[in-house]
């Protein structure tokens, strides 16, 4: 195994301090549990021996005979019994353990991931990242229930076997304990074989789930589009790359197993072969003869219980290495250390309006070879209302994710308030926010939970403010009011009733600078209309950024700034912009004749 999964498997192993306690149990259990399976061969071989009057046992010889059977069935009985329950009471603590070690790390791979920038997420597809979370964890937890201290616990067995051989006799024993050696090599060579293909089978699973999550989310336009057969080859192609990974870990698979079958058939065929002779000429007893070929069979049992193991093993491996790469992502956007500066409160401003918004020569690109954002710098005032405009693929959108620390700056400054937006936590930062997206989504759950989210809000006091926004009519029409249940996305609201619920969850929460992403874009005329009046109310004596292709929205803006290629190249007001005749002036002529929008 490589060092770097020695590393990984040290920093899972945090996860199981809690539980030191009960591993010590299990642990302890191991020698005992080994000792009574260690024992048994050597009682059937010690009653052969009473009955043919070879007993090595002194106190047997001295002891009738019936007396000394007795004794020795007895005595197995106990130890077959004592191992049945200590084996039970162990396998109760490694599942229980292995379940409280896969919440945990479960919890910690979710919340690092929610974590993790949107820069990960953009070329991390979800159903690959659903497969780390779910079958890679489980695999984990298999391999630590079944498979460590399983192989653990094998160890100890052969371990004591060994000796206990060596001690009835040595050339024997040893003799046994040779046929190990090439096992022992096979398995280890497999061992890396058998990880690359278990790998791939990983990897193929994770593109498996990502295009059957796909095909899912856009079942409306595969269906509309009539792409069934088409997404079904691809799926089908993806499905039989699968079908061949996986085989490739069956043949590994299979191909352990029959090698120890061979060696340990070809081990007892050695025995009986030395043995009989040994037993013919009077060096050995028969019942030292039968001890050894039990011995023979049980010195196997942990090599085979190993191959039935060994998907799992390899699996879990697997496993930890694809946790530990997720986990070793590194979280783009974190709270400095050593800041704990807060957004300035209203009794901090000594009477000044607070909002204030200003870029500073920011520069920003996905791609190093492609610049979204460059060299941007603008201010807006607090109280102001600035209107966004610009052809597809200026960088509206990624100005706003910016702003809200979705993505960090190559270079250059954001500053809130004369505060950089770096140094202000993230939590404190995002609450001065209203983000309102073209975009809506909603979580299943019902209509009070979405418009809560984060805030506390008792029912009576969120009436009252969903009627001051108007929003009583939409209420009525639902079943159940605030306590309607919402299907996965909101799917049994209209697009225009999911943005009205969005804008007034943000409302709600008051922030200081509302952003605004075509909030109406899904709006019919009537519900915008109705919504107008909330909407004015909401921007006054707020600073707003709002991105809109009508003009309607942009002239009553108090400044409009306008992109193009991530470069601010105009900026005033409509009637200034409109006589200034650059880009905006061509995108409001053609909006006015109903051939673009702006």
């Amino acid at each position: 195994m490589a060092s770097s999964d020695f590393q990984r498997i040290k920093r899972l192993g945090r996860y199981l301090q809690k539980d030191r306690k009960r591993l010590f149990i299990i642990l302890f259990v191991l020698v005992p549990v080994a000792f009574a399976g260690a024992i048994q061969p050597l009682l059937v071989g010690q009653a052969i021996s009473v009955l043919r009057g070879e007993a090595t046992l002194s106190f047997l010889n001295d002891l009738p005979l019936r007396s000394a059977i007795r004794i020795l069935i007895s005595t197995l009985l106990v130890s077959v019994v004592f191992r049945l329950l200590l084996q039970g009471y162990q396998t109760y603590n490694i599942q229980a353990v292995g379940q409280r070690l896969t919440a945990r790390i479960r919890d910690d791979l979710f919340s690092h991931a929610i974590a993790l920038s949107l820069r990960f997420h953009d070329k991390m597809p979800v159903g690959k990242l659903l497969t780390r979370l779910t079958s890679d964890v489980d695999a984990l937890a298999e391999v630590f229930g079944s498979g460590a201290v399983g192989v653990l616990a094998d160890v100890v067995s052969l371990f004591v076997i060994a000796i206990t051989m060596l001690a009835v006799d040595f050339r024997l024993g040893v003799l046994l304990l040779i046929t190990q050696i090439p096992v022992t090599i096979f398995i280890l060579w497999l061992q890396k074989c058998y990880r690359r293909a278990n790998y791939r089978v990983r990897e193929e699973l994770s593109q498996l789930n990502a295009d059957f999550q796909e095909n899912l989310q856009g079942l409306e336009v595969v269906q509309m589009f009539r792409r069934e057969s088409i997404n079904g080859r691809k799926f089908n192609r993806t499905g039989l790359a699968y079908r061949q990974a996986v085989n490739s870990t069956i043949f590994f698979d299979s191909s352990i197993s029959a090698f120890i079958e061979w060696v340990s058939l070809a081990a007892v065929a050695l025995v009986l072969a030395l043995g009989g002779w040994m037993v013919s000429s009077g060096a050995m007893g028969l019942g030292t003869l039968t001890t050894f070929i039990l011995y023979s069979q049980r010195l196997f049992d942990p090599l085979r219980q190993l191959a039935e193991r060994f998907t799992q093993i390899q699996g879990g491996l697997t496993a930890v290495e694809r946790i530990g790469e997720l986990l070793e992502e590194k979280i783009e956007i974190y709270d400095r250390e050593k800041i704990g500066v807060k957004p300035k409160e209203e009794s901090q401003s000594n009477g000044k309006q607070l909002g204030e918004v200003v870029f500073e020569k920011v520069n920003f690109s996905y791609r190093s070879d492609e610049p979204i954002i460059q060299n941007l710098s603008f201010r807006i005032a607090p109280g102001e209302n600035v209107a966004l405009v610009g052809p597809t693929g200026s960088g509206k959108t990624t100005l706003i994710r910016l702003l809200c620390r979705l993505y960090e700056p190559q270079s250059g400054r954001i500053l809130i308030d004369g505060q950089d937006i770096k140094n202000i936590p993230i939590a404190h930062l995002r609450k001065q926010l209203g983000v309102v997206l073209q975009d809506t989504f909603l979580f299943s759950g019902n209509v009070a939970d979405n418009l809560r989210l984060d805030k506390s809000i008792d029912d009576n006091r969120l009436n009252e403010i969903c009627k001051d926004l108007g929003l009583q009519f939409l209420l009525n029409k639902l079943p159940r009011g605030l306590k309607t249940e919402l299907r996965e996305r909101g799917g049994n609201l209209s697009s225009g009733e999911r943005q009205l619920l969005s804008v007034a969850r943000v409302a709600i929460r008051n922030p200081r600078v509302l952003i605004m992403d075509e909030a109406t874009a899904f709006m019919d005329p009537s519900t915008e209309a109705t919504l107008q009046r909330d909407l004015d109310r909401l921007l006054e004596r707020r600073t707003a950024l709002v991105i809109a292709h009508r003009l309607a929205t942009v002239e009553s803006a108090d400044r409009i700034l306008v992109l193009r290629r991530g470069r601010l190249i105009e900026e005033g007001t409509h009637q200034e912009l409109r006589s200034l005749g650059g880009l905006y002036a061509q995108l409001a002529d053609l909006q006015e004749r109903g051939l673009a929008k702006l």
